[in-house]
């Protein structure tokens, strides 16, 4: 994987997305987000219908032009051709990251869960390019009954893996951890409310860059 991954990216959740004039929202979010230098976005829809995610899609994919952005689709490798996005993430109940790669070929990115406590069995032997590991801390934007693993966590399984496996670590992570996760052995991390809750995502993702660097 050519890619290189930031220390932060964002994951934007379907729930926090107005009905009302949807696609002028997208718009403005996406375009302010690219403006603000987000290079990697993950979108995240879990309960929308494919119209729905495609037209989502589709305008993000407009908002945050390639090849220096890239797009990533959870769960619906069947639709990352469509959309027009450079990978998918995948978890437990979608299909498997080897079958993934299988479907989409060797140059976009996968995307999986890696573990919390431990590594899951393979995970670290399979084709995935990046294995997002926690929840670091209680979140409130994804339903998991796995308790949180800490930045302590984080630094056992970063000793689990080689230095070069991208490890992104989510879950509660907020401006005034994410040093410590990122010390502890993070590639990146990957953070919605933190983001997203705030008044002006633009504006709180460059503080976060200001921060972490």
């Amino acid at each position: 994987m050519a890619f290189t991954f930031p220390k932060i990216y964002p994951i934007l959740d379907s729930a926090i997305i107005p009905t009302e004039n949807r696609p002028q929202f997208l718009l403005r979010l996406g375009s302010s987000l690219a403006d603000a230098g987000v290079t990697l976005l993950e979108y995240r829809n879990k309960t929308g219908a494919d119209a729905e995610i495609l037209a989502d899609a589709t305008i993000l994919r407009a908002a945050l032009p390639g090849p220096n952005i890239k797009l990533i689709l959870d769960d619906r490798a069947d639709l990352v051709e469509q959309t027009g996005f450079d990978g998918v993430h995948v978890d437990a109940g979608d299909i498997s990251a080897a079958e993934a790669r299988k479907f989409l070929g060797p140059d976009r990115i996968i995307g999986t869960f890696g573990g919390s406590t431990e590594f899951l069995p393979g995970a670290l032997d399979g084709p995935a390019d990046y294995l997002a590991i926690g929840p670091v801390f209680v979140t409130s934007t994804k339903q998991t009954s796995t308790p949180p693993i800490g930045a302590e966590g984080v630094r056992r399984l970063r000793q689990l893996a080689s230095p070069a496996r991208v490890l992104t670590a989510a879950g509660g992570v907020n401006l005034k951890t994410a040093p410590a996760v990122l010390a502890a052995g993070a590639t990146a991390v990957a953070v919605s409310a933190a983001i997203f809750c705030a008044h002006d995502p633009a504006a709180e993702f460059r503080r976060w860059i200001k921060k972490l660097g």
